[in-house]
């Protein structure tokens, strides 16, 4: 019995449970699978879709692919250091759960942590995106591009990448538009070219498909998505 128990032990020490155990309700594997859960009373995920990253320092704390997110656990997290991931494709994990795959949202989340300092991006296949992307679609003038501005809920944007303060209500906000593909690591490409171009944004349209939100921290990506 006691061996049975040391070998249940390294086998946990190896996977490195300890990185998800905490009883800290910020701890970023406590605070995700409560981030989706609110997101699919919201209706922004539904099933296996759609998903949230934390980044702490060095750590990167993900959801994982293949759970039904209102049930997501603290144990189903997968965590990564950003400072090992050398290729997209091929990324190194400190902690898998045996359970789940890695999310294909991993390598646009590395993107907002890599290019924007970001703390937390959060991914919805909200319906309202979806739909705002196809309003868009027949919009000759302006298809990739929405633009918005004298409404209140864009005060609670950030003016942009290391700028002061947020947006007023005279501001505009604009959040581009970028084409789906069948596989979502392929998004990578063109998420990281729209940051490139609109480097004040804080959110990318996925058309067909959803939206991704950053921001420099946990509570700031949740208020800007929910904007």
């Amino acid at each position: 019995m006691a061996t049975n128990n040391s070998s249940q032990d390294q086998k946990e020490n190896n996977n490195n449970n300890h990185l998800v155990a905490s009883e800290d309700p910020q701890h970023p594997a406590n605070l995700i699978p409560s981030l989706c859960k609110v997101f699919w009373n919201l209706g922004w995920v539904t099933g296996t879709g759609g998903g949230a990253s934390i980044r702490e320092n060095d750590l990167v704390y993900l959801a994982p692919s293949g759970v039904q997110k209102e049930l997501m656990k603290p144990e189903d997290i997968y965590v990564l250091s950003l400072a090992a991931q050398t290729d997209p494709k091929n990324r190194i994990y400190l902690r898998s759960p045996q359970l789940f795959k890695p999310s294909q949202c991993t390598p646009l989340f590395i993107a907002a942590f890599k290019k924007r300092n970001a703390g937390c991006c959060i991914h919805t296949h909200s319906q309202w995106a979806v739909l705002l992307t196809l309003i868009l679609e027949n919009t000759p003038s302006s298809p990739n591009m929405f633009e918005i501005n004298n409404i209140e809920q864009i005060k609670g944007f950030g003016k942009g990448f290391g700028k002061q303060g947020n947006l007023g209500y005279h501001d505009t906000l604009r959040i581009p538009v970028i084409e789906n593909t069948p596989h979502e690591e392929d998004l990578t490409e063109s998420l990281e070219e729209a940051m490139d171009r609109y480097p004040d944004t804080y959110a990318v349209l996925v058309r067909r498909h959803g939206v991704y939100v950053w921001g420099e921290n946990v509570h700031k990506a949740k208020t800007q998505c929910e904007r």
